[in-house]
Parts: structure tokens; sequence; C-alpha cells
């Protein structure tokens, strides 16, 4: 298993369309839509990859919380159709805060953003039509709520797990790092994190990553690893989109 600070960026690409890949105002989540509208013009090859390998894509709104808000909305829908499946991971949320007070955490610091969670998850079980998801993760407060309690509970997981994490870190402390780089809303998020967050909630994540590779193909990454993973995402210059493979 593979472990860095930051993934180092081989090759970067100055592509017209670029601003196509970014939501619209107000926008954190887009819609699904074909990746073909987006890259129909990139003649690089590792973007025909990309579309060789996936139909849809959903764009997540870069604020340097593209990962979290990547990985809570990407695997809610993943369960929208499962009703077992859902009911087993808003058990697993309620029991994450196991792992914060663990941590160290007062409740009081994170009971309103839980609850807050626990009521998008309840929404989803009631919703028929399936449409209450991507109207709630587009609603600010609730959508960085989320995102705000996912990032105390991967700085919980890393703290309580430290024998392990401390040596992947690039820091004081192992604290010092979560309190700079993880609970903060709007830092971008390393390789550690991600293994800390998949691992506290039971997610398994493949990402198709543009930066690194051999030069002419995609770096496949999955986490953990060996994993059957449940959500595909796209890493792009610091940035997370959520893919949707041709079989979805």
């Amino acid at each position: 298993m593979f472990y860095y600070c930051h993934y180092t960026i081989y090759i970067r690409f100055n592509l017209a369309n670029d601003c196509s890949l970014q939501t619209e105002p107000g926008q954190f989540v887009s819609s699904r839509e074909e990746i073909s509208t987006y890259l129909l013009e990139v003649e690089a090859a590792k973007y025909r990859e990309i579309c060789s390998q996936y139909k849809y894509m959903r764009k997540i709104r870069g604020d340097g919380n593209c990962f979290y808000r990547a990985l809570c909305f990407g695997h809610l829908e993943s369960l929208l159709q499962n009703d077992r499946a859902l009911q087993r991971f808003k058990e697993t949320v309620k029991q994450s805060s196991k792992e914060l007070l663990a941590a160290g955490f007062d409740e009081s610091s994170f009971k309103d953003m839980l609850d807050m969670f626990v009521g998008v998850l309840e929404q989803c079980e009631a919703d028929e039509q399936g449409d209450a998801l991507l109207q709630l993760f587009n609603e600010q407060t609730t959508s960085d709520s989320m995102v705000q309690y996912l990032r105390l509970l991967t700085s919980a997981y890393l703290q309580n797990h430290a024998d392990f994490f401390s040596h992947f870190v690039e820091a004081p402390s192992l604290k010092v790092y979560c309190t700079r780089e993880v609970e903060t809303m709007a830092m971008e998020c390393d390789h550690v994190d991600i293994l800390a967050l998949s691992e506290a909630l039971g997610v398994s994540i493949h990402i198709a990553s543009v930066e690194g590779g051999d030069g002419h193909r995609l770096a496949h990454h999955t986490i953990p690893e060996g994993a059957e993973p449940c959500l595909h995402l796209l890493y792009k210059t610091a940035h997370y989109d959520i893919l949707y493979p041709h079989c979805h």
C-alpha cells in the first residue's frame, strides 16, 4: 500500500474547456451528465481512457472540500435503491460519534452536525423519487455541515489510530496536523485522510488519477487496497469529481 502526503503532479493539461468542469454558480454538486459532454474535444490519451471506462460524471465544487463532498454524495447515491444498506450506513454514522468522543471531542462540538447528517439520511429513506439528495447537497448549510462532520470523523479516526497514521504525516504532531489540515474547512485532503475516512465509514473507493501514471495512462488507486470499490472518483489537479462506469 502506498502512502504520501501529497499527490505528486507529473503532468498538467492547459485545456480550453477546463472551465466546463466547474459547477454552476451556487451549486455544490452538479447533475449527472455524459462524460463526453466535458471531454469531447480533449485529445490526451488519459482522457480517452476515461471516456472508454466511464460514461457519466458528476461535478463537485472546487472549494477544498471536494473529496469529502464527493465521497459523501457518491456513496449515499449508491445506497438510494437499497433500503437495508442505507439503514446500515445510517447506523454506522450514528455509531461514529463514539469515534469522536474517544478522540476527546466534546459532544456539543459535533452533535448538531451529526443530527443534520442523520436527518439527511432519513429524508433519503423517505424520498421515493430520489430527488432529495441532490437538493440537500446544494443547500450550503446542510452540505457544509455534512462535510465538516466528516472532517471531524477523519481527524478522530487518525488520532485514535495514531500508532499507525503518525508515520505518514508531515507536521510537528498528528494532533497539529489534524487541527490544521483535516478539521479546517477548505483544506485539501491527503491520501492518509482518504484512507482514514474510508476505514471509519467502511467505504471502498477507486480513484482514477490524471496525475501520475506513466504519462500516457491513468494511475489507478483503490482504497483500501484490494477492496471492491463502491465509489469511483476522478482526481485531477487537486480536485475530485464523481465518475460512473459504463456498466453503472
